[in-house]
This record gives structure tokens, sequence and C-alpha cells, in this order.
């Protein structure tokens, strides 16, 4: 195993056994669920949004390693951040991931999942938390045209 997949291998475990951000948030006021029925993996991502902003967020849930890892890293590099921010990470992210483009400089520690483009299986258990992220999105706009 080479230096930096040993390094990416030690970023994903830190952040699976310690996740970022993980746990409940009282503020939130956009929650979305999400799973992966193929492996059994679960995330609920609570947002607290201020208009376009991300205010806070914070993910619970349960998976391999993979799943955990990315939104444990997700959420800490959304969270500030607009959503059209937010949203073109999480294109640069599926694209790495789907498409085995190489990792944008933005995705920093996320550039650790880049090997699961060759793992089919794994795809869906990255890509989770984003789908959660981008549901939340879809589900903060509509509650901000309703207002």
């Amino acid at each position: 195993m080479s230096l930096l997949e040993e390094l990416y291998k030690e970023i994903i475990l830190r952040h699976y056994k310690s996740p970022h951000n993980y746990g409940s948030l009282e503020s939130a006021n956009v929650r979305v669920m999400g799973d992966n029925p193929s492996c059994g993996d679960q995330i609920e991502l609570l947002v607290e949004t201020d208009g376009e902003q991300i205010a806070d967020l914070r993910f619970r849930g349960q998976g391999c390693a993979i799943s955990q890892a990315s939104a444990s890293l997700m959420t800490d590099l959304v969270k500030g951040k607009t959503w059209a921010e937010a949203l073109e990470l999480e294109r640069k992210f599926k694209s790495m991931i789907l498409d085995g483009t190489p990792p944008a400089p933005e995705l920093g520690d996320l550039a650790a999942l880049s090997g699961v483009h060759k793992l089919a299986a794994r795809v869906k258990c990255a890509t989770l938390a984003w789908n959660a992220l981008e549901q939340a999105a879809q589900e903060a706009r509509t509650k901000a045209q309703g207002t």
C-alpha cells in the first residue's frame, strides 16, 4: 500500500471512529432521511439554515466506514457555506466518485474517498450523505418559497 493510500485509509477510519458533527441539532429547521437499502446504511441530516446559508448541520445514523466518514467530512466542508456553494461541492464530489474525476482541491480530505470510484458496491455508501444534502437543499428552497 502506498503512503497516500495509507493516509487516505487513516482519514476514513478517523472520521468513522470519531465522526465530526454527529448528533442532534435542536435548532434544525430542515431534516431529511436517507438510506441505502442494499447495505443498510442510514442517515438523518439535520440542518439549521438561515435563508441561503447553512448555519449549522449534524447527522445521525449508522453504516459502514465509507458512509459515515463521507457524512462527517461533508458536514465539516459545507458548514457555513451557502446552498449554492454546498451544491457545487456536491457536484465535484459526485464527479470524483461516479466518474473518477481527480479530486478538486476544494474537497480537501474528501480526496480520501476518491478510490471508491473503483468499488461499484461502495459508491452509494459514499454518496448517501451528499444525496441527503441535495434533498435538504430542495426542502429549504421549498420552505423559503412558502414564506
